[in-house]
């Protein structure tokens, strides 16, 4: 139990396909912790979001704020961790601050794509699934490679992103003890 000491703040990105089920395996396997995600948020942000992947995809033009509040509430709480599903790690300014370790879970964009498109197409058809894939070819794809090249590097821990849950979560869990040790 954390005795008066601010929870350890960490960050899960990834291109999409699997930030969701790291953060909530790794939110049932880690003792006192609670998990924010991304996700369960709108967010203020650019008017033209194929400019902004075009313009570098600056994560600073995000208004962030309600995810903000959230955190500095659960600063509060005696918590070990608190994990953020969230895709821009370091890269935003104003959340960066409360972050003391980024994950970058590395999965290939193929799997990448694979794993969304079997989670959000379940029941879709194949014109709506057709009309995804000409969207990622044109535009999507944009945002996962200015992941690679900005995120990624930025972060304290590369995962493999081929690996199964259960060995991500340990490795994660592994290097968070390690982590604690020093």
């Amino acid at each position: 139990m954390n005795k008066g000491k601010h929870p350890i703040v960490i960050a899960i990105a990834s291109v999409s396909g699997g930030k969701t089920t790291i953060v909530s395996h790794l939110n049932s396997s880690l003792p006192n912790v609670k998990a924010l995600f991304f996700d369960d948020y709108e967010f203020d942000g650019p008017d033209d979001f194929i400019e902004w992947m075009n313009n570098g995809c600056n994560p600073n033009e995000w208004n962030l704020s309600p995810l903000i509040k959230d955190l500095k509430m659960l600063l509060m709480e005696p918590l070990d961790y608190i994990l953020l599903d969230f895709p821009y790690a370091y890269k935003h300014s104003k959340t960066s601050e409360y972050i003391d370790f980024a994950v970058f879970i590395d999965t290939p964009l193929d799997i990448a794509m694979a794993r969304r498109v079997t989670r959000d197409f379940k029941d879709s058809s194949v014109k709506n699934i057709l009309l995804d894939m000409n969207n990622y070819i044109r535009r999507g794809r944009i945002g996962y490679l200015n992941m690679l090249e900005t995120i990624k590097p930025n972060s304290e821990f590369i995962v493999d992103g081929t690996l199964s849950i259960s060995e991500i979560v340990n490795s994660i869990t592994l290097k968070l003890k390690e982590k604690k040790r020093k």
